[in-house]
């Protein structure tokens, strides 16, 4: 059976993470083979410049030639791994917006169940009713303030002419009293005001005993 349907692959499925870190390894890798060859390059330039035209500078010439071939080729090479590396980036990061707006979604769903379950135990006519009798209870509350703090006694209406009877007896008062001068006292404060009449009767004279006679 195995021959004909073959094995089925035990091995674990490259993620998106471990592709990305497969090709930045090659891309250092090639980074170290470029720096190599540059200074490859660079040795050969400087021989060519201490030498004369001849064959020994034509054929270091040739090797240099080789060595600049095979840069570009690494350098081409490396300019496509790193594109392709930024495209797995930017695959990742939309992935990770997409589990981003899910559980966004997620949680969204679960709250608005939450309300509606929540909204569904409120009976709005209940509480209309309630702010009915609460506006009720603050007018009787209103009322009762109004007919406690009501004054006793005190006339609303005051007649022009008895203010003016009134002010006309002050002042009739007024003068009386000054004629009698600073000292006098009102009759109204003279019964406080007098002093307490006291009847002291005489002391009553000790007796003196006679002796007895025998």
């Amino acid at each position: 059976m195995n021959r004909l349907f073959g094995t089925k692959n035990a091995a674990p499925k490259p993620t998106l993470d471990g592709a990305i870190s497969n090709v930045d390894n090659r891309v250092a890798s090639i980074d170290v083979k470029l720096a190599a060859l540059n200074s490859e390059l660079s040795s050969y330039q400087t021989k060519l410049a201490k030498m004369r035209d001849g064959p020994g500078k034509n054929a270091i010439k040739q090797k240099a030639l080789k060595v600049l071939q095979r840069r570009k080729q690494y350098e081409s090479q490396r300019e496509q791994l790193s594109q392709q590396s930024w495209n797995m980036e930017q695959a990742g990061m939309m992935q990770d917006n997409l589990k981003n707006v899910m559980t966004t979604v997620d949680a969204m769903k679960t709250t608005t169940k939450t309300l509606k379950k929540q909204y569904g135990n409120i009976d709005i006519d209940k509480i209309e009713r309630m702010q009915d009798e609460m506006a009720d209870l603050m007018e009787v509350g209103n009322e009762i303030n109004e007919s406690i703090s009501r004054a006793y006694d005190v006339p609303e209406d005051v007649d022009e002419a008895e203010l003016d009877a009134e002010l006309e007896a002050l002042g009739e008062d007024s003068l009386f009293e000054s004629s009698m001068g600073e000292s006098a006292v009102p009759s109204f404060m003279q019964d406080e005001v007098a002093p307490p009449q006291f009847i002291d009767e005489p002391p009553e004279q000790a007796q003196v005993k006679e002796p007895a006679t025998t």
